[in-house]
């Protein structure tokens, strides 16, 4: 794929990964993590590094978009499979890492927790992915 399929489609991704995120974690999921997590590691709301953020999304998407091109990903099922399998695997290196070197869970049920909302948001970011890169035409 071209140049500008892989940073349309991270950007795409940025953005999906951006607002999954907010839905997920900030809205849907917010009594929860509350509840499992050590919010003495948290920032407030307004306190938050809003460039960072946007950053840290930017680099996802663009990770994301990369390796789907790189593996000739096609097809929205493709892109969903692929997105699945990364999530996991990155989310499962990460929780795992972080359960057993802090004490940001509080016990090992947000550790399963958060690897399967992780999954799912890649999963979602994956197909959407694939998606929006088969929207750009072939131009570098």
């Amino acid at each position: 794929m071209k140049t500008n399929k892989i940073l349309c489609g991270g950007i795409a991704g940025a953005v999906i990964f951006f607002f999954l995120g907010w839905l997920i974690y900030g809205i849907l999921l917010s009594d929860f993590m509350l509840n499992n997590y050590d919010q003495s590691l948290s920032r407030a709301e307004e306190d938050m590094i809003w460039w960072a953020m946007i950053l840290s999304n930017l680099a996802s998407g663009l990770f994301l978009a990369l390796i789907l091109s790189w593996s000739n990903t096609l097809t929205i099922v493709e892109g969903a499979k692929k997105g699945a399998i990364i999530g996991f695997l990155l989310a499962l290196s990460m929780d795992l890492s972080y359960y057993s070197m802090s004490t940001m869970f509080l016990s090992f049920t947000p550790v399963v927790v958060d690897i399967v909302i992780y999954t799912i948001l890649w999963t979602i970011t994956g197909a959407a992915v694939v998606w929006f890169m088969g929207l750009v035409k072939n131009k570098v």
